[in-house]
């Protein structure tokens, strides 16, 4: 994917994997120093699954087709980005030519993306696949945000980690977390605070879904795609088969109030002959 700017306020940039960072700041990916411009304005991560954008802290107002971004937003070709009186376009790049991470896509699929951008309703849309594990913010500055985690992904304050986290307790390179078949691969990167798994510090470790991960007061919870909705259907078939037990329960006792009662009768009626 490309970002282009129609009114000439920056160069067409080819968005990288990782994380695209757009404002004033020299260090960011597209360095835009007008009026209104946030040092951080606006991060575009790009992962071997698609792009999304999201706003870092002291962000300003952005809006992608007009609707104003609040939280983790997908990005596809044709969409059209809108900050600080700045207006950037994301295009596909040319067929036989778009990377999206580490693997080229094949031509077929650019077309379809290129189709799509360009209004082509009639083609058939390309389903992106959902990363396995995402790391969820459960604390302060990051509460609320989540960050997909496709491949080895290093977190700190710098604003050259994947996850950049401007908080000054954690490292400028705090840990760093590979995806594995049963969750995340924790390493601390020798930060000063610590890395803790579900408040055990650890210099490496194993995350699993649910887990929390925590650098100094930054926290994190891994989540895997559909993993809450499993849950949840397992708490009402828990929840089902409490309410059955629970009938059956009050049921035994009321049939054996019942034989007796039965016996009962039958022995009075026998008796009085």
């Amino acid at each position: 994917m490309k970002l282009v700017f129609p009114n000439g306020e920056h160069p067409a940039v080819l968005l990288s994997t990782g994380v695209n960072r757009v404002g004033s700041d020299p260090s960011g990916a597209v360095v835009l120093a007008l009026e209104g411009m946030a040092p951080r304005h606006v991060e575009i991560h790009v992962t071997a699954t698609g792009a999304n954008v999201q706003l870092p802290g002291g962000a300003g107002a952005v809006t992608v087709n007009g609707r104003r971004v609040t939280g983790l937003l997908a990005l596809r070709p044709g969409d059209e980005l809108s900050f600080a009186g700045v207006v950037a376009k994301v295009t596909a790049t040319e067929v036989g030519k778009t990377v999206v991470g580490s693997s080229s896509l094949p031509a077929s699929v650019v077309a379809a993306a290129q189709a799509m951008g360009e209004g082509d309703r009639g083609a058939t849309r390309v389903r992106v696949a959902a990363p396995k594990f995402v790391l969820r913010g459960v604390s302060g500055a990051i509460f609320g945000k989540v960050y997909p985690v496709s491949g080895p992904t290093s977190i700190g304050r710098s604003a050259e980690c994947d996850i950049a986290i401007a908080v000054e307790e954690i490292s400028r390179r705090h840990a760093s977390v590979k995806p594995t078949p049963e969750g995340l691969a924790v390493e601390d990167l020798g930060s000063s605070n610590g890395t803790y798994i579900n408040n055990k510090r650890v210099q490496a470790g194993q995350l699993l879904p649910g887990d929390e991960l925590r650098l100094d007061q930054v926290r994190f919870m891994l989540v895997a795609p559909g993993m809450e909705m499993q849950q949840a259907q397992q708490r009402r078939i828990q929840s089902a088969s409490a309410v059955s037990t629970s009938g059956r329960a009050w049921a035994r006792p009321l049939a054996v109030a019942v034989i007796l009662a039965s016996a009962a009768l039958i022995a009075w009626m026998l008796l009085s002959r």
